[in-house]
């Protein structure tokens, strides 16, 4: 179903209607007449349960009859469980570059180094997303929850043997194992939101699966300083940094078992009426190939991958690179440029959370797009001007307001794009979304570092707000084509016809002759 014209004249996702009236039973035999119109039969038994909660039970409606739409009590372990693997993986894609002047002396090795360890996260994306992607169409969430948690498990161990200087290509190859991880990671938020819960929360659980992401980020920032003092001393340094490894694997293999055990495919029924209508579709018509086309022939949508890659390529710069930029204007400030990395997501956290209990509320997508990416340009602005004054308190004042928006904007592209594509696969769409963020990522961090590295750090964040102002403009011609909501509503209008009075009164026949 693309829109609600689309309706009338039958849609990829809807085969069985037409458009043409559905008529069941008819005139007794030698009888000549006609009835009214029905409901479709795609929409017919598309009905949510009293109170929308139920125990996990087989449906015992017969073959080829629409579902039910309920909700399931396992969604929210399933989506904390995987905003928990989220954050472990989070966590050490920054763990290296929050401490990025310890690491340069532990491995002697360059700054540039150490910041391709965490810029191998976004590298390793671009390639094996579509295959990822495609198997979480065929094979669905549980596979792709299982891989990550895996991999992201298996590369925290490989870490533990890098202990000495000379095997920084050990910790290399971690790091890469859990870039893998990564791909299986991002995007998977609103894919989780779609299939396990309903119309009225799906943008509040998009924001919870983003919140882990985030917080591992946040811990990210500020547990590294802490854990591993900048010390001269080689053999205490592998010392802390052995024990950070090796908790970090710890909670990864716990939560690894906890996936095992925990996740499903999928909930016995579908949560909204939007997600009863895709699985009513035949698996044999779709294609993914064909899908990713589609998606790039929709202009909102790719007006939207080139400004979500903006939005987000800045964040990655900005975390890969804080430390440097602090350590630059507050020499031996480890810690605190740990804090202020850590008032960014936090603050990112809450902005995350408002902005989807907001769509749930309001479904005002691009009002809210704009809003926050406007508000995340003069967060930048003020954050850069203010870096250099001196006074560490303001910079964690700005810091913050940057961070409520910047990151408070990731779950809000997601859910749009969700809208815009609807009823394309949200793992394709948000991947493509990633992919532009990966790149971008790559790109504005090695030109900001080398900025940073000739002009300074005031002239490597205005290079970041000029592309902030960018994508601000395109965010502007994006238009509201909002085809899931659509959806749930055409369902809701069905819903109230069924409901009418009468329903169950025995149709109308009339007579041809008399006409």
């Amino acid at each position: 179903m693309r829109d609600s014209a689309a309706l009338g004249k039958g849609s990829p996702c809807c085969p069985a209607f037409s458009g043409e009236a559905v008529v069941s039973g008819g005139p007794e035999p030698g009888e000549k007449g006609l009835m009214y119109p029905e409901t479709p039969k795609l929409l017919q038994g598309v009905k949510p349960v009293p109170g929308s909660v139920e125990a996990e039970t087989p449906s015992g409606s017969a073959p080829g009859a629409p579902p039910e739409v309920r909700l399931s009590l396992r969604r929210w372990p399933v989506v904390l469980l995987f905003s928990c693997y989220s954050l472990c993986n989070a966590f050490q894609w920054i763990q290296y570059g929050s401490i990025n002047n310890i690491f340069v002396h532990f491995y002697g090795v360059s700054t540039f180094a150490i910041d391709w360890l965490s810029m191998c996260y976004m590298l390793t994306y671009i390639p094996l997303l579509f295959p990822v992607a495609w198997l979480l169409d065929k094979r669905g969430l549980r596979l792709i929850a299982l891989a990550g948690s895996a991999f992201n498990c298996l590369g925290a161990w490989v870490k533990l043997g890098s202990m000495k200087p000379h095997l920084f290509p050990v910790t290399v190859l971690g790091q890469v194992i859990c870039s893998v991880a990564q791909v299986f990671i991002l995007g998977m938020p609103s894919r989780i939101a779609s299939i396990w819960f309903g119309s009225h929360e799906v943008s509040t659980a998009c924001s919870i699966a983003v919140f882990g992401n985030q917080l591992g980020i946040a811990v990210g920032f500020v547990l590294p300083p802490v854990l591993v003092p900048n010390l001269e001393d080689t053999e205490q340094l592998a010392y802390h940094i052995s024990i950070m490894f090796f908790i970090t694997a710890a909670v990864a293999t716990v939560l690894f078992i906890l996936v095992i055990i925990v996740f499903r495919e999928k909930p016995p029924f579908p949560p909204s009426r939007a997600q009863a209508l895709i699985q009513l579709k035949p698996p044999e018509e779709y294609s993914y190939v064909q899908s990713i086309v589609r998606l790039l022939r929709n202009t909102n949508f790719v007006l939207l991958i080139v400004a979500y890659g903006l939005n987000t390529g800045c964040f990655y710069a900005l975390s890969t690179l804080l430390n440097r930029m602090v350590i630059q204007n507050y020499p031996g400030e480890e810690v605190n440029a740990g804090r202020i990395g850590l008032t960014i997501v936090v603050s990112g956290m809450a902005g995350a959370l408002l902005s989807g209990i907001w769509l749930d509320k309001t479904k005002t997508y691009k009002q809210t797009t704009l809003a926050v990416y406007i508000m995340s340009l003069g967060g930048l602005v003020a954050y850069t001007f203010t870096l250099s004054l001196g006074h560490l308190w303001v910079v964690f004042v700005t810091a913050g307001m940057l961070g409520f928006f910047m990151t408070g904007y990731l779950p809000l592209g997601f859910e749009f794009a969700a809208e815009l594509t609807y009823p394309e696969s949200e793992g394709t769409s948000s991947g493509l979304l990633n992919v532009s963020a990966q790149v971008f990522g790559i790109i504005f961090t090695v030109a900001q570092g080398k900025i940073i590295d000739h002009f300074g750090t005031q002239a490597g964040n205005l290079f970041l707000c000029s592309f902030l102002l960018l994508g601000t403009f395109i965010t502007v011609f994006i238009k509201a084509d909002l085809r899931r909501q659509q959806a749930n509503l055409d369902g809701e209008q069905t819903k109230a016809l069924e409901e009418v009075p009468g329903d169950n009164i025995a149709p109308v026949v009339l007579d041809e002759s008399k006409l």
